[in-house]
């Protein structure tokens, strides 16, 4: 529950603290006094929308600082603990609002986004206006309102994922349905090209080895014809070898008679003649590698060609002819599987309907259940408010499958007996509708999960029995929650534990400041009064609160 709630430089508020307890405690003043900036406060800290016009004139900023004793494993606390936010001896929430219209925010002193502020805040308060009743009378919002009556949160989660589990198996089973219809329209094409490619067997580099060897090849004859007149220079019938021999072996029989002269050139012809040898080996070998057979160029041809046309057809490189081969390979293979897959989708599918069917028959069985036992909680609240003759009932239709389940719920009130019944913002009147709202706040208020529960003036407008009726609905509330509630009415200011007071005091020559006091048992009866008397507190209007007191007790 709110424990402390600290006040800094906002409106009129200049220095605020103020310490609150369990049960109902009441907040009671003058119109205009600061009921609304209290309240505006406490919304700023739990995560409301800033605005820089809160600071108190003067002032560069304004702070509200909450205080929350909790229970270790209540949602507000799990949700900063899961922030990382130390969350040991409770939360301090507080909130610094700049003049220029900028906030700062933080949870136990760690700075954290607005966003996850109302992450923590969001079940920690709930706060009921007299302009607040939107959610209640908006149709889109009922079959919420009845799930959270009935503690439907689990079978809600577990349809939804029911509900998403089938929707996304169906989307898989629709795209595999396109794939499979694309490689139904495909198929021909593709056994008729995998087949063309599978014979054709291309390999990677084979056209570069190909164009290399028939260039090769074409520039053999050349090659060969020049080889062939070098050799006949060097090593044929007409070559040099024979003359050269000849003329060595008439020199080397003259070497004896005149060594001197014969030795070196005679060492010379022979290392010609060995020279000229081994030239025309080379040659020789030369030639027998320039010698090719024709019909291997016209294989090298025909396949070069045969890889070119592939590419050409297939808008590819000859290059990527292999790795198109085992693409339409595995589209074949994809087609096959795709076939299967669609078939165990298709049950797939089927079963993830049947069990989101399941899921949402279930929640919708406990829907009916759960607003059948609210129309009856809040048929039992009418007739103390007046609305003897009225009835509350919940229409509950089935709609298309959805997230949510199958139902269609919306509240239908009847106001007078023998009338026709209808939806709660069609028939009920102003005055009616406003207690048909109390009656349905006070039902889901005692379901709800908020430790703190704020009501703002939902007595506008009431007064005599249907005041007294809302306090001690209030009261009652406040035996399960902490309540706080800013009231004009004496009889629901009678019932509270605790009793504030709220009024506008000089703070300097000219300005003043929002102060806020816990009344005493005379200082309270005293206001019960002037709230029953108005300007002039009497001694009738004393002895009425008095008996007020005395009756809430």
């Amino acid at each position: 529950m709110l424990v402390q709630l600290s006040i800094r430089n906002i409106v009129l508020i200049e220095k605020l603290d103020v310490s609150f307890s369990a049960g109902l405690t009441v907040l009671t003043g003058e119109t205009g006094a600061g009921k609304s900036i209290l309240l505006d406060s406490f919304s700023l800290a739990l995560g409301a929308r800033g605005d820089g016009s809160l600071v108190r004139a003067g002032e560069a900023q304004g702070q509200v600082t909450a205080v929350f004793d909790l229970a270790p494993d209540h949602p507000a606390v799990l949700a900063a603990g899961a922030q990382d936010i130390d969350t040991d001896g409770g939360l301090i929430l507080r909130r610094v609002q700049l003049a220029d219209g900028r906030t700062r925010a933080f949870v136990n002193d760690q700075r954290v986004t607005n966003e996850a502020l109302r992450a923590v805040t969001r079940e920690l308060v709930e706060i009921h206006g007299q302009h607040d009743d939107r959610a209640l009378i908006d149709p889109a919002t009922h079959r919420a309102l009845i799930d959270a009556y009935g503690g439907l949160s689990a079978d809600l989660a577990a349809t939804r994922a029911a509900h998403a589990r089938w929707r996304e198996l169906a989307a898989e089973r629709a795209r595999e349905e396109a794939r499979v219809e694309k490689a139904r329209a495909d198929a021909d094409y593709l056994r008729h090209a995998f087949a063309e490619l599978d014979k054709l067997a291309p390999e990677p580099g084979e056209e570069d080895t190909l164009a290399a060897r028939r260039a090769e090849m074409m520039q053999a004859e050349k090659v060969a014809g020049d080889l062939r007149d070098a050799y006949d220079c060097v090593g044929g019938d007409h070559g040099p070898v024979a003359s050269l021999s000849a003329a060595l072996r008439r020199l080397q029989r003259r070497e004896a008679q005149a060594p001197h002269l014969i030795e070196p050139p005679a060492k010379a012809l022979d290392e010609a003649i060995t020279a000229l040898d081994m030239a025309g080996q080379a040659l020789q070998d030369a030639l027998r590698a320039a010698d090719f057979d024709p019909r291997e160029l016209e294989r090298v041809e025909e396949r070069l060609f045969a890889l070119r046309g592939a590419s050409r057809k297939y808008s590819v490189p000859v290059e990527g002819l292999p790795a198109l081969a085992a693409e339409f390979s595995a589209a074949l293979e994809a087609l096959d599987a795709g076939e299967a897959r669609l078939v165990a989708l298709t049950a797939e599918v089927a079963a993830a309907e049947s069990a989101y069917g399941d899921r949402a028959k279930s929640l919708s069985a406990k829907r009916r259940k759960a607003a059948a036992a609210l129309d009856a909680a809040v048929l039992a609240e009418l007739a103390p408010l007046k609305l003897e003759g009225a009835r509350f009932s919940t229409m509950t239709r089935e709609e298309t499958a959805g997230p949510d389940g199958i139902d269609q719920i919306e509240f239908w009130v009847r106001t007078n007996p023998g009338a026709r019944p209808g939806p709660l913002m069609k028939i009920a009147s102003g005055g009616e509708l406003a207690r048909f709202m109390l009656a349905l706040k006070v039902v889901l208020a005692e379901r709800g999960s908020a430790p703190t529960l704020v009501f703002d003036e939902i007595d506008t407008g009431v007064g005599g029995a249907v005041a007294d009726a809302i306090g001690q609905r209030l009261a009652r509330l406040g035996r399960r929650a902490q309540v706080l509630a800013v009231t004009h009415a004496p009889q629901v200011a009678a019932q509270a534990g605790a009793h504030f007071r709220i009024s506008k005091q000089a703070a300097a020559p000219d300005r003043v400041a929002t102060q806020l006091a816990e009344l005493g048992a005379e200082a309270r009866r005293e206001e019960i009064a002037r709230m029953l008397a108005g300007a002039s507190v009497t001694e009738e209007a004393r002895a009425a609160a008095a008996r007020l007191l005395q009756g809430a007790k």
